[in-house]
C-alpha cells in the first residue's frame, strides 16, 4: 500500500516562499520600507503588513488557530497603523508562518474539507479549508510579487525566485 500524500508535499514551494519574503525584508531600512511604485499604491512596509495581517485574518479569526497573541497583527495594515521596521516585519512573517506550517503538517487531505464561517456573517459566508489555504497562498504570492517589483523598481534586491 502506497504513503498517501501529504499536505506538506502539496504545499512544498511555500516555505521556500516565505524565506524570500524575509530574505527580501530583513536589509531594509525605514526608508527604504516606505518606498512604493506610485503615490497612490502600498509601501513596501504597508504591503508586508498586508501579507500578515491577511494570514492572520484567515488563519487566526476565521480557522482559529493560532496563539491569541497574533490578534493584533490583523489590524497591521489598517490605514492610521503605525510604522513597522524590518525587524517587526519579519518576526509578523514568521509567527504567522509558524501557525500555517504547524497546520500544514498536522492537518490531512479530509480535514481540507472542514467548513468554516466568516466571524460576523453568520452562516451566510462559508469556506472550506482548502479553500482558506489556497487564499491565503495565492494572497501572500499576489502581494509578495507587489512588493518585489517595488524594491527593483528601486533598485534593490526583489524576491529571489
Amino acid at each position: 500500500m502506497s504513503n498517501p500524500i501529504s499536505l506538506a508535499q502539496v504545499y512544498t514551494g511555500w516555505p521556500d516562499y516565505q524565506q524570500h519574503l524575509i530574505t527580501a525584508i530583513t536589509p531594509l531600512t525605514p526608508e527604504q520600507l516606505g518606498l512604493q511604485v506610485t503615490p497612490h499604491l502600498r509601501s513596501i512596509m504597508v504591503l508586508a503588513a498586508h501579507i500578515i495581517s491577511a494570514r492572520v485574518w484567515w488563519f487566526h479569526f476565521v480557522m482559529l488557530e493560532g496563539p491569541t497573541d497574533l490578534k493584533p497583527l490583523v489590524e497591521w495594515d489598517d490605514e492610521g497603523a503605525p510604522t513597522r521596521t524590518a525587524t517587526e516585519l519579519v518576526h509578523g512573517l514568521n509567527a504567522t508562518w509558524g501557525v500555517i506550517q504547524a497546520g500544514i503538517a498536522r492537518w490531512t487531505l479530509a480535514d481540507l474539507d472542514q467548513i468554516f464561517h466568516r466571524p460576523g456573517s453568520g452562516s451566510a459566508r462559508t469556506y472550506t479549508r482548502a479553500w482558506v489555504i489556497w487564499h491565503v497562498l495565492e494572497h501572500d504570492l499576489h502581494h509578495g510579487g507587489e512588493l518585489s517589483l517595488a524594491l527593483g523598481m528601486h533598485g534593490l534586491p526583489a524576491i529571489d525566485l
